[in-house]
């Protein structure tokens, strides 16, 4: 009888890309690759390396199985910068790698799409930096002017960028939302005011009341981590605005 259970469907699947030579490389993302993140209800997600065309028959999307095939080439650059993929760039941190060639060079891949370069998070962290000022900037203008709703627009799309920012100054790709907290626990990143214990109410209290000072403890905590990363150009382009963050609004 065939288990059509998500997991009899994912070990049939091993099965048969096991013996199938024109299958190069395989690996498994999403919930199931990070322990403790997988429910009843997670599908596997799982993405195909493929020599030949014919594989794209074990394509699929349905509530067991997520596959997508694609070709050596196109897995060279899917969720590199400027792939137009980037978006899906972590879904490669802590991904397990089912199926390599002989070279390892599948594995090679994916160790290189979990970790930003040197260049990429320079980039990224300076890019992060001055969008964070922006929205933070403008969220405490628009709290000193009672715009309350605009007020807390802002402050949520503070966190973004500042997550991006803080992630990238450690080569880090930034998690997804539903994987911050199990990241943070279980991957902790290096200074202190960005443990989880730390960083995860400061940022519910980003998103609940959006208060001014919530905004001045953030800007307090990242600048001198920016400066000693060698962003500090990037603060002092805001000159005399980076005062409304400095200061306290009591």
């Amino acid at each position: 009888m065939t288990d059509t259970s998500a997991q009899g469907e994912f070990a049939a699947l091993l099965a048969r890309i096991s013996a199938d030579s024109t299958i190069i490389g395989a690996v498994l993302s999403g919930s199931q690759a990070r322990q403790g993140m997988a429910t009843h209800r997670s599908d596997y997600d799982i993405y195909l390396i493929a020599a030949d065309s014919k594989a794209a028959g074990e394509e699929r999307r349905d509530s067991r199985l997520d596959v997508a095939v694609m070709s050596l080439e196109e897995f060279r650059t899917h969720a590199m910068q400027g792939s137009g993929w980037e978006w899906n760039r972590y879904s490669f941190t802590h991904a397990r790698v089912l199926k390599d060639r002989p070279d390892g060079l599948i594995s090679e891949l994916v160790s290189r799409k979990a970790t930003l370069s040197v260049q990429e998070a320079e980039e990224l962290a300076a890019n992060g930096l001055d969008t964070f000022v922006n929205a933070a900037y403008r969220w405490l203008k628009n709290h000193r002017d009672e715009r309350v709703i605009e007020a807390r627009l802002d402050a949520a799309e503070s966190i973004p960028p500042l997550l991006t920012f803080i992630f990238a100054l450690q080569r880090r790709v930034r998690p997804y939302n539903k994987y911050l907290a199990w990241e943070l626990r279980n991957h902790p990143l290096g200074p202190a005011v960005w443990r989880h214990e730390r960083l995860l109410p400061l940022l519910e209290a980003v998103l609940s009341h959006a208060a001014p000072q919530t905004a001045r403890q953030i800007f307090l905590n990242v600048e001198p981590l920016a400066r000693t990363a060698g962003h500090g150009p990037v603060l002092d382009a805001w000159g005399d605005d980076l005062h409304l963050l400095r200061q306290s609004l009591d």
